[in-house]
């Protein structure tokens, strides 16, 4: 399925690993205590996790839904590149992280006086999100969305 000269369930599945990756890269398992420590709440605060995570739900809905437009938008880059392997589109995933993306975070970290280990936990995630949602549009990902799609 294919809207503008971009595969649909491509950007489907780069929005579902972009939160699968999410949900991973801001676990106990890997960066959790480090990013709630810099981001200044209490790790070892019961209650007020509880709170946060009852409010959760209504701003994953909306990150999934900022996924599905970054996931369209790269791929419509992608697709005006003429990108046809994972390799160049992991290049260009890069070029957008570096260009946009870091930058932008770089600039917000500066000037709200964030800590530099929040930055790099932060753009860290956006890296290896850019680099994946890269190779799924023309490369790897499109493939075996395809493949999947084709035997539904």
């Amino acid at each position: 399925m294919e809207f503008m000269s971009v595969n649909l369930w491509s950007v489907l599945v780069a929005a579902i690993a972009t939160m699968a990756i999410g949900f991973l890269w801001y676990s106990p398992i890997l960066f959790a205590r480090p990013w709630m420590v810099l981001m200044g709440y209490d790790p070892d605060d019961k209650a007020k996790l509880a709170e946060m995570q009852k409010g959760a739900g209504k701003l994953y809905v909306i990150s999934f839904v900022a996924s599905l437009v970054a996931a369209f938008v790269l791929s419509k880059i992608i697709f005006g590149l003429a990108i046809n392997s994972a390799l160049y589109g992991l290049k260009v995933g890069f070029a957008v992280w570096l260009g946009f993306v870091a930058t932008v975070q770089l600039t917000d970290s500066l000037f709200s006086k964030k800590p530099a280990k929040l930055f790099l936990i932060n753009t860290g995630y956006q890296t290896g999100v850019l680099f994946g949602d890269g190779c799924d549009d023309r490369g790897v990902g499109s493939t075996v969305t395809e493949a999947i799609i084709s035997f539904s």
